[in-house]
């Protein structure tokens, strides 16, 4: 199974590794090396874009969009940072601005989403999982799961019956003990 893995884990490291270069991308890089682009350059809403930035002299920085679903989170080294994220759904057509913070330092740029139409093809389908971040560790469920339980808590009824139970156990356990008691004498 470790190899399956690897063997998957590589195969989309060179797919993402061929997209990126073969996919041109929109880069504005300043008179001191400082830029950013992103790939592919006209992405349609709900397209995974990957996002760089040169000049930065930190290992991370945080890309921030509108147009973006969530923030890409970008690592690198020698002053070239690459992060992924994805366009919004809703994202309107046009040009959106990308800010880039590297530590003190803040680059700026754009990414120009395409018409939804326009970049989807005929056989376009909706994504099969969700493309947006999703809240799945249940908090928001919590306070109804809490509610619910002190509304309907265990009545009387459940009381008496457990009692009764209860009673029913301890009366087997003191009879088999006193049988035993006097089969051993």
């Amino acid at each position: 199974m470790g190899a399956l893995k690897v063997t998957v884990r590589t195969a989309t490291a060179a797919a993402a590794l061929a997209v990126t270069a073969l996919t041109p991308a929109a880069y504005a890089a300043a008179a001191d090396g400082r830029g950013v682009s992103v790939a592919p350059s006209s992405p349609a809403p709900g397209t995974d874009v990957t996002v760089r930035v040169g000049g930065c002299a930190s290992r991370t920085a945080v890309a921030v969009s509108e147009a973006f679903v969530a923030d890409a989170r970008l690592t690198g080294a020698d002053g070239t940072l690459v992060g992924e994220t994805r366009v919004r759904t809703t994202a309107a057509p046009g040009a959106h601005p990308v800010r880039v913070t590297c530590g003190d330092v803040r680059v700026d740029g754009t990414v120009q989403v395409a018409a939804a139409s326009a970049a989807q093809g005929a056989g376009a389908s909706p994504a099969a999982s969700p493309v947006a971040p999703v809240a799945a560790g249940g908090g928001g469920t919590a306070q109804i799961t809490v509610a619910d339980a002190r509304i309907e808590g265990p009545g009387a009824a459940q009381a008496v019956t457990g009692l009764v139970l209860a009673g029913v156990a301890a009366t087997a356990v003191v009879l088999r003990s006193a049988r035993r008691h006097r089969e051993a004498d």
